[in-house]
């Protein structure tokens, strides 16, 4: 019954005065220990950052994470290695050319995607974790991109993808996901497509270490396949009164459906 979370991490350089990186460390071990899932999506992780995390997971795995580390952020999936085996994994570039490091003309950043394909117990899951930048037209095509490298694996197998994808489920890369809007689609893009684990009202997911509940569903955990979603929950703890991140986490576990004799 695999299970994921996500996080924007939010970046270990940022100027955050009392809720910069130093001041959030340390509530990591309790938050991990209180919060363990088969799988875990970072965004907007410094290299230091996630140095920290690997000591504190010492049962867990990483896939995406580069050595040496760019000077912008990366994206990690880390993975249970005692029940989960990784026995493929790509790391892209949401941009013309995939392969390099590089980024769209209309993007701010040189945004990322971590696929991985894993085992447990005759079990196959892909999982996926991304980053999307700003502008609406950007997000679609990163989305394009996406689909378009999940089309490489068996369309039978169920997929997780998560991320922070800075617009909310109204966006057209959401809609392109989930398939609601087959003009936005183009003739290469096929399904199967996903579904969001969450459903209206989306619940806030952004906050700016505010707390407040009331903002926008900009991180998602889509799913398709042969999985069921058990149940989901946004993580609004504190830890000393200090919240890990700008954004809360969001976590779901997944059952399998039963196959057909």
């Amino acid at each position: 019954m695999p299970s994921v979370l996500t996080l924007n991490l939010r970046f270990g350089l940022a100027a955050d005065g009392p809720n910069g990186w130093r001041h959030r460390k340390d509530c990591f071990p309790s938050f991990f220990e209180k919060y363990r899932k088969d799988f875990i999506g970072l965004q907007e992780a410094n290299d230091f950052q996630t140095d920290f995390i690997d000591n504190i997971l010492t049962d867990y795995n990483f896939i995406g994470k580069r050595s040496p580390a760019p000077s912008f952020w990366q994206n990690n999936i880390i993975f249970y290695k005692k029940t989960w085996e990784c026995i493929y994994y790509e790391h892209f570039f949401l941009s013309p050319t995939p392969m390099i490091p590089s980024r769209s003309r209309n993007s701010r950043w040189p945004r990322q995607c971590t696929v991985g394909m894993f085992k447990n117990n005759g079990h196959k899951l892909i999982c996926v974790n991304t980053h999307f930048d700003f502008d609406a037209s950007v997000q679609l095509e990163s989305a394009k991109i996406i689909l378009r490298r999940l089309a490489q694996f068996p369309s039978e197998l169920p997929a997780i993808i998560v991320g922070d994808f800075n617009s909310t489920p109204s966006s057209p890369s959401h809609m392109l996901f989930t398939g609601e809007d087959v003009q936005l689609k183009g003739e290469d893009i096929k399904g199967p497509f996903f579904k969001n684990t969450f459903s209206k009202p989306f619940p806030c997911t952004h906050h700016g270490f505010t707390g407040d509940i009331n903002g926008d569903h900009i991180d998602w955990i889509l799913y398709r396949g042969e999985i069921v979603p058990e149940n989901c929950k946004v993580i609004h703890d504190t830890f000393d009164g200090v919240y890990i991140s700008d954004h809360f986490p969001l976590c779901a576990s997944f059952k399998w459906k039963e196959r057909a004799l």
